[in-house]
């Protein structure tokens, strides 16, 4: 098979962000916020800034698995949006640190089966 067919388009490499407000008022509250937020980095996500985590995804397919399993284990309470974007797209993403222009995270080196 010619190495061209491995090569991935950044059309369907997928990022799939969890952004989320949870409630932490009462233990537990703090506990479901835990749970949740131990779930995402189980799951591959990475923090990209407070209660927003991101996870690289090699297909729209991988991706819908992902949004799936988090669907199942939503916390009862608080808000929670789930977003797929493309490579491309996330690759146009502008990241500054104060007025400071920052880089855009890249996409994990070996692609993660699960």
């Amino acid at each position: 098979m010619p190495r061209s067919e491995f090569v991935m388009s950044g059309y369907k490499e997928m990022w799939l962000f969890a952004m989320f407000d949870l409630p932490v008022k009462s233990k537990e509250d703090k506990r479901a916020y835990s749970r949740f937020r131990t779930l995402l980095l189980n799951e591959g996500f990475s923090k990209m800034q407070f209660s927003v985590y991101a996870r690289f995804c090699g297909s729209e397919e991988v991706a819908e698995t992902h949004r799936e399993r988090l669907r199942r284990k939503l916390p009862s309470d608080g808000h929670v949006r789930l977003l797929a974007v493309t490579d491309r797209q996330f690759g146009r993403m502008e990241v500054f640190y104060g007025k400071k222009r920052g880089e855009t995270e890249s996409k994990p080196e070996q692609l993660q089966l699960f």
